[in-house]
């Protein structure tokens, strides 16, 4: 920018100072390419000599606040001018819709509840109640015995003899459920032989373990 100016540029080099601060110095930091796009959107409607119009004010967002480049004479007003940026922005300010906070609160309080409940401890009630291990197998147990059987296709494909196509698109469903069928049947099983001992407790299984007992469906 100095070498602009010494030069008598008549405008900045902004293409140089989008890659540079877009490419080189965060680029290092932006791990996913759809963040960098975004960055780089964010630079192309941000970053020019049209932020500096003074016929026609620019203003980066009037989301609740007027966001605007400031033409200041000292220091100390340019700080008091920041300091009347709200602290917290909608998210119209970055041009999302005013769903994405919702969404965003939603997921922190899943997350943060989600935190709350792992961190029980495996002791039961003093009074009788049941420990971590004990109440773990009888949900396991509980959803053993409400499991179907696993659907037979082989005889049920035999009865169609020229499927539609809506009997096709339930044999393929039929197919996935009974993959998920058998994984319950031997997971469930496996989890309870490791509370006992007679396996060992690998971490899919403690996974499970902790998802039944905070009362989430297991991945």
């Amino acid at each position: 920018m100095n070498k602009a100016q010494d030069d008598g540029d008549e405008e900045l080099p902004w293409e140089t100072l989008r890659y540079l601060i877009g490419e080189a110095m965060y680029g290092g930091r932006v791990t996913n390419d759809f963040d960098r796009r975004v960055m780089m959107c964010y630079l192309e409607e941000f970053c020019g000599d049209f932020i500096f119009d003074t016929n026609q004010q620019f203003y980066f967002s009037r989301a609740g606040f007027d966001y605007q480049v400031q033409a200041h004479d000292t220091l100390e007003q340019y700080m008091d001018a920041i300091e009347e940026i709200p602290l917290f922005t909608n998210p119209g300010v970055f041009g999302l819709h005013a769903n994405a906070e919702i969404i965003y609160f939603t997921n922190y309080a899943k997350d943060l509840w989600r935190s709350v409940l792992e961190m029980q401890t495996s002791d039961g009630g003093e009074a009788g109640g049941m420990n971590k291990e004990e109440y773990i197998v009888s949900v396991a147990k509980d959803i053993q015995e409400k499991l179907p059987i696993v659907f037979d296709t082989y005889n049920i494909k035999k009865k169609f003899e020229i499927p539609t196509p809506t009997q096709v698109v339930l044999m393929q469903e039929l197919d996935r459920f009974n993959i998920l069928l058998e994984v319950m049947i031997h997971s469930l099983s496996d989890l309870q032989k490791a509370l006992t001992g007679v396996i060992g407790m690998g971490e899919a299984l403690e996974a499970l373990g902790n998802s039944l007992f905070n009362g989430f469906v297991p991945d």
